[in-house]
């Protein structure tokens, strides 16, 4: 397979604070070419929660308050958040944030959980399809819109036809 260099793909999608499932395209077109032969690796993502201006997102105050928010990339556009072995799943992970009583908005303690990232895997994640999801969901426990942003490294790769075209019916 041919190799280009690496380069990023970014891309953030607002999923809100209301409990309920948002999602946004990523376009591909200029990467993937199924019947072209040219196809995307993803060797690794780096995803971050944040409010609108790039900051930790505050938690409503008033007593203890937990609160969670939940991301996934994936091949095929969803109505919800889906388990990972469905086969559109490229990655997908959540935040649990924790505010103390008598704190500021800013959650007192943060962990996350990032189940299935390509840098985990030997060679990546191979795409053949023309636009991948980023969606996501946020309890309402925050004080603001939550966002998800991912940047991925990339390559784009050559396959055989049949083997790219396999891949892109296999991802739909």
């Amino acid at each position: 397979m041919a190799k280009s260099d690496s380069f990023f793909i970014r891309a953030t999608q607002n999923i809100q604070d209301d409990n309920t499932f948002y999602e946004g395209e990523i376009d591909l077109g200029a990467y993937v070419d199924a019947l072209g032969k040219s196809v995307l690796r993803i060797h690794n993502i780096a995803v971050a929660f944040t409010d609108s201006d790039g900051r930790s997102p505050d938690v409503k105050t008033g007593g203890e308050t937990t609160t969670s928010a939940q991301f996934q990339l994936t091949t095929q556009s969803n109505s919800d958040i889906v388990l990972g072995t469905n086969k559109s799943v490229i990655a997908q992970g959540q935040i649990n944030a924790i505010r103390v009583p008598n704190s500021a908005g800013v959650a007192s303690s943060v962990s996350h959980d990032l189940d299935n990232l390509p840098q985990l895997w030997t060679n990546g994640y191979l795409v053949a399809v023309d636009s991948i999801y980023l969606g996501g969901s946020a309890l309402d426990q925050w004080n603001e819109d939550v966002y998800v942003t991912v940047t991925m490294e990339c390559t784009v790769e050559t396959m055989s036809q049949a083997s790219a075209m396999a891949l892109a019916l296999s991802q739909q």
